[in-house]
Parts: structure tokens; C-alpha cells; sequence
């Protein structure tokens, strides 16, 4: 088994989502050499998540941090941890429904992706910072 090991660093973004997709594959040049095999995709973070969904319009992107704005407010009475500002906590929460980790198939040196699929950085803070991605890929 052969496994390869890359750790990017991404530029700070924006609150909302973002595709990543060709950022990841030309952080890891060496994924042209895998024939078949898996890609583990890891955010080293609990205010941000990955996901993956419609590469396309650019509308669905918008849409998602409008729903999930939505679905975790900020400054709601309840929250307890506060000390790193109010889009903190939400922040936590968004990144623990949708997760820090990816498994997507690589085929023939190229993530095996739907033809409308694209794999997003959720940046769930107004001023996340750069944030750290490790991707495994493990093949024959």
C-alpha cells in the first residue's frame, strides 16, 4: 500500500462557503500518480468545517450560509462560551454538523467527483484566519 501525506495551508476567506476543489488538487500534485485509491481530507479546525455540494451556480454556495446562519444564530442568550466573540460558539456548532473530514475516491489521478460536485470550505467565522487541511491518499 502506497500512502502519500500532503498538510496545505489555505488563505484566509470570508465567512461563507467556498470551492476548494482545484486549490486542493494543486496543493497535491502527487495524487496524478494514483490510479485508484482513497483521499482522506482533514480540516484542522472546530470553527470551520468541509462539504461537499454543487460546484456550478455559485448561488448554492450563498444559499448554504444564508440556511445555516439561519439554523445557528449568533448572540443567542443561551450560549455560555462568548469570550471569542458572538460568531464564536455558532461558529463551533456549524462546523460540528457538517464535520472537518472528507473521504472522496481517487480514479485514475483526479478526485472521482460527480459532474456537479465540489468540495467546500466552510468558513464559519468573519475572520477565520488561514486554516490547515492534511490529505491522506491511500492506493496499491
Amino acid at each position: 500500500m502506497k500512502i502519500i501525506q500532503k498538510e496545505l495551508r489555505l488563505k484566509p476567506r470570508a465567512r461563507g462557503f467556498h470551492l476548494i476543489t482545484s486549490e486542493l488538487i494543486s496543493g497535491i500534485p502527487e495524487i496524478a500518480e494514483t490510479e485508484s485509491g482513497l483521499a482522506f481530507i482533514h480540516l484542522k479546525h472546530t470553527s470551520a468545517s468541509l462539504t461537499m455540494n454543487e460546484n456550478a451556480d455559485p448561488d448554492v454556495r450563498t444559499d448554504m450560509e444564508s440556511i445555516f446562519s439561519h439554523l445557528v444564530p449568533e448572540n443567542e442568550p443561551y450560549y455560555v462560551h462568548t469570550l471569542e466573540g458572538s460568531d464564536d460558539m455558532p461558529a463551533h456548532a456549524k462546523s460540528s454538523i457538517l464535520g472537518q473530514s472528507l473521504t472522496v475516491p481517487v480514479t485514475s489521478g483526479r478526485f472521482n467527483l460527480g459532474t456537479w460536485q465540489g468540495i467546500y470550505l466552510c468558513e464559519h467565522r468573519r475572520d477565520g484566519g488561514a486554516r490547515r487541511i492534511v490529505i491522506t491518499i491511500l492506493s496499491d
